[in-house]
């Protein structure tokens, strides 16, 4: 059995790819489980890159696969802000809480058809013994006019998807992972990951 270490602090992350990695013949692991104590410098411009940075700085101090992603949210009307400077939009340590709430105060008066938002997620997969790889998935929806939810993290509560007419926090597991787009890399990914674990056996 092969370990995927995944490099995130995030708990949220990691809960949502070992559930969807959970078939396979693999052992996830947080940084933390990982005994890697690392700060990553997120210097890339795009998800591509700041993903497989994430990937890549890990590959010295394990021999494990590593699973990175970059992912943010894309509102339309801030010319597709906060984009890969999601996690730091309005101060990194501002709560998720507040930062929404901002968000949805300066679209106060935005009608709906200028809401338009979409979450985007690269992930990347390195190891030693493997060149990097990258896939990439989306999923379309619109800005909220308040937050609604409890089962997600990050930019979710106020992040709703029109043809459910909720947010994606107000979405059960199943169905988040189904469509979000942290689900569609993860899908494309783990069917390259399946190649991967059939050559290293």
């Amino acid at each position: 059995m092969r370990t995927i270490v995944v490099a995130t602090q995030n708990a949220g992350k990691v809960t949502e790819i070992k559930k969807m990695l959970e078939d396979l013949d693999v052992e996830v692991k947080t940084m933390d489980e990982a005994g890697i104590d690392l700060e990553i410098e997120e210097t890339g411009t795009t998800f591509e890159e700041n993903a497989i940075i994430k990937a890549e700085a890990l590959k010295a101090h394990t021999d494990a696969i590593i699973l990175a992603d970059d992912s943010g949210l894309e509102i339309d009307h801030f010319g597709k802000e906060p984009g890969v400077y999601s996690a730091r939009y309005l101060g990194k340590d501002t709560p998720y809480t507040v930062k929404n709430q901002i968000i949805l105060d300066r679209l106060q008066d935005v009608p709906k058809e200028q809401r338009t938002a979409r979450f985007v997620c690269v992930m990347a997969v390195a190891a030693k013994d493997i060149t990097t790889i990258t896939t990439r998935g989306t999923i379309e929806g619109y800005i909220g006019y308040e937050a609604r939810g409890t089962n997600g993290f990050g930019y979710d509560p106020i992040f709703f998807v029109e043809a459910y007419n909720t947010s994606t926090a107000d979405m059960c597991s199943d169905l988040k992972n189904a469509i979000s787009h942290r689900g569609e890399a993860l899908r494309q990914m783990k069917e390259r990951l399946k190649g991967i674990l059939e050559v290293s056996k």
